[in-house]
């Protein structure tokens, strides 16, 4: 069946349970690692809310399974005049100390299911400044162990590791461009666009501001091209859970695909320029 032939799974108020099966019809099975991108909204009434997803997402993949989410704040630990270089002025200064140094339990802007997910007790959640994934389940302190503070979702982060494990991503009524492992995918190719990364951290007692470079924004150029292109060769079936459009996607399979692509059209965008 192809990506847009779409086969509803769920038409009442969902609950843990419904949910559950849905995932379970989808592909997803116990001891699996799943990388969740999701909105609550798209599913439509759900009894428990996020609490509940999260918890037919565990249930599904059972306790030797694991379950991540992003839990970035890109938008909270930035640098908030990055075009201000030199000496700062007394109002860039002040603007800048005010910007909160990273710590655990922080809040992530990445939506209420990952939210729901961090704040477990046993979540556990990966130290970068602006682009931490939190998980749970078996693996979670595996995933979350360590993350460079350059190439943040590159080979030394917790998408390399999903990736060892044979991880699957699950998009819940959300498309490409919120597909994380696609950054992933273009930090392995040979010339991929890059950004600056800046935020302060303590080092030594001291607060100071990193820059490190990262692969850069999509702004919804190639990811969604790429992501359909997958789904139709892989034959990825999009299933309706409630209201939302929900795809599982095969990380190693989706992995050197998207590279190859990514290869290909980065090519073309130098040779246009």
């Amino acid at each position: 069946m192809g990506t847009h032939d779409s086969t509803p799974l769920t038409t009442d108020q969902l609950t843990t349970a419904r949910l559950t099966e849905a995932w379970r019809a989808m592909g997803v099975h116990e001891g699996m690692a799943l990388m969740v991108h999701s909105s609550l909204s798209s599913l439509g009434p759900v009894e428990g809310g996020a609490a509940a997803v999260v918890a037919s997402l565990r249930a599904a993949v059972g306790p030797t399974g694991t379950v991540a989410v992003p839990a970035f704040t890109t938008s909270i630990v930035c640098d908030p005049h990055p075009e201000h270089t030199g000496v700062p002025t007394p109002g860039v200064a002040e603007r800048r100390a005010a910007v909160p140094l990273f710590h655990p339990g922080m809040p992530s802007p990445m939506g209420a299911i990952a939210e729901a997910l961090r704040t477990l007790p046993e979540s556990r959640r990966s130290p970068h400044p602006q682009a931490s994934v939190a998980a749970v389940g078996a693996q979670a302190e595996r995933i979350t162990a360590r993350q460079s503070l350059g190439d943040a979702v590159g080979r030394e982060s917790p998408f390399g590791v999903l990736h060892d494990l044979d991880a699957s991503v699950l998009l819940i009524g959300v498309g490409h461009n919120r597909n994380a492992f696609l950054h992933y995918a273009e930090s392995l190719t040979p010339d991929p666009r890059l950004k600056l990364r800046r935020f302060p951290m303590a080092v030594a007692g001291e607060r100071v501001w990193i820059e490190t470079t990262d692969v850069g924004n999509d702004n919804d150029t190639h990811f969604p091209p790429v992501g359909r292109e997958f789904e139709e060769q892989a034959s990825i079936r999009e299933v309706l859970v409630g209201s939302a459009p929900c795809r599982l996607l095969p990380v190693r399979a989706l992995i050197p695909f998207a590279v190859r692509r990514f290869t290909e059209l980065l090519a073309a965008d130098g040779a246009g320029v």
